[in-house]
């Protein structure tokens, strides 16, 4: 009987979730120390609705990864979001370093480990960024750390095969991207 009741209670929660979220999220997301589920809803409305982020929510990929359309913006919004602790290479400061292998969570080395790390916090002083980025931003400025990985790709599993054979480890004294404020249609912007 109490097993009935509960595997109804679940079945109401995942009705209710799914109608308030859409039917978008196909893929379980949960807080990297927790391990609870994440309320996506937390997030700001904007941003919400773009092609980035439904198929993230699908797939667990993020298609911003070495786009070059749409990385000034991602460097733009990592350095005014991320770069204080975590340095302006991603060489690590007061947080980790997230431009080589080693990744404190070890899930981080997966889109969806990363998204779960950002939107939710961690430990230390890394809290849930759902209040200051909308989940387009978020992929946005994930595309831009895994743009700064500075190993060999073979190792960077977020990449495709074919990014893998065409990526080429940052170098920051090579010439950069440089941020931009625009957020084109491309990467989340207003269509115009």
């Amino acid at each position: 009987m109490r097993t009935r009741t509960l595997v109804k209670t679940a079945a109401a929660i995942a009705t209710v979730g799914s109608l308030v979220w859409g039917a978008h999220a196909a893929i379980m997301l949960t807080h990297t120390v927790t391990g609870q589920p994440l309320d996506l809803s937390e997030a700001p409305e904007e941003g919400r609705d773009t092609e980035a982020v439904k198929t993230f929510l699908q797939t667990g990929v993020n298609i911003y990864v070495e786009d070059p359309i749409c990385l000034p913006k991602a460097h733009e919004l990592y350095l005014s979001m991320c770069s204080g602790c975590h340095g302006h290479y991603a060489e690590g400061k007061i947080g980790p370093g997230l431009n080589d292998s080693y990744w404190t969570y070890p899930k981080n080395e997966t889109d969806q480990g990363l998204f779960e790390t950002v939107f939710g916090g961690a430990q230390g002083q890394m809290g849930p960024m759902y209040g200051a980025l909308n989940l387009n931003e978020m992929l946005l400025v994930m595309a831009w750390v895994r743009h700064l990985y500075k190993e060999d790709p073979k190792g960077a599993v977020w990449l495709t095969p074919e990014q893998r054979s065409t990526f080429r480890p940052f170098d920051e004294n090579a010439k950069h991207i440089e941020p931009s404020e625009d957020l084109l249609p491309q990467c989340g912007g207003p269509a115009g």
